[in-house]
């Protein structure tokens, strides 16, 4: 029953969301709702390569720099069909760089008895923009995350260029190193076009080295729409 709701809850958002102002500049809370062709984290598939919906909510202090907030999203594994999950940080700014320093818990609903349903995550970005040029660094750890995973560190590099106001195009390249897991390369390239203020729609394709695997390593390409509010 909790997941039928949830599914319901995030497909009707998604899909069927009426244009809305966004959040106030001066904090507070916003929203985003979307759903994708997939799922992707980290190059890799969440959703058994099948599409998905989510939503999340944010809550950020007035200069912007706190945010904490909860959001869900649709996944296939361990049995669960949905992962909760509630994140918080702090955005500084120093030497020209924005940094975004955060610690998400993550919790997959309903997942089979014996499974590792849940997990913590550290996550530091550093980013720069110059003219229409963007870069930024991620670097991720968990201690133990879910399933049959346990420690792991991803590093990922992302370039961006702002072609207009509109259009924006990006490549990322990461490196995913884990116990009880394959480590493995992945990356992505895509464009971003802002439909409206509120309405973004992203095409991006995704491959990694490690196809021998298993299926949620395979490359695809993925459409998104997000609507934030």
């Amino acid at each position: 029953m909790i997941r039928t709701t949830v599914l319901a809850a995030l497909a009707s958002a998604a899909l069927a969301a009426p244009a809305m102002a966004q959040s106030a500049p001066d904090g507070g809370w916003s929203f985003e709702v979307g759903a994708g062709t997939d799922n992707r984290s980290k190059a890799a598939s969440k959703s058994g390569n099948d599409g998905y919906v989510y939503g999340a909510a944010t809550w950020e202090s007035a200069d912007g720099r706190f945010y904490v907030g909860p959001g869900l999203e649709t996944i296939q594994a361990g049995g669960s069909n949905v992962e909760a999950e509630f994140v918080a940080g702090y955005r500084p700014e120093a030497f020209g760089y924005d940094f975004d320093f955060n610690l998400a818990y993550k919790n997959r609903l309903d997942a089979e008895a014996g499974y590792d349903e849940d997990g913590w995550e550290v996550t530091t970005n550093i980013s720069r923009a110059i003219g229409p040029a963007t870069a930024r660094l991620q670097l991720q750890y968990s201690p133990d995350a879910a399933g049959s995973t346990e420690a792991f560190t991803w590093v990922e590099a992302q370039a961006g260029w702002a072609f207009s106001d509109r259009l924006e195009g990006s490549v990322a390249v990461g490196r995913r190193e884990q116990d009880k897991a394959p480590d493995y390369t992945g990356w992505n390239a895509g464009v971003t076009y802002a439909l409206t203020d509120a309405i973004d729609l992203d095409l991006r394709y995704y491959d990694t080295n490690a196809h021998t695997v298993g299926e949620q390593y395979e490359d695809a390409l993925v459409a998104k729409v997000a609507y934030a509010f």
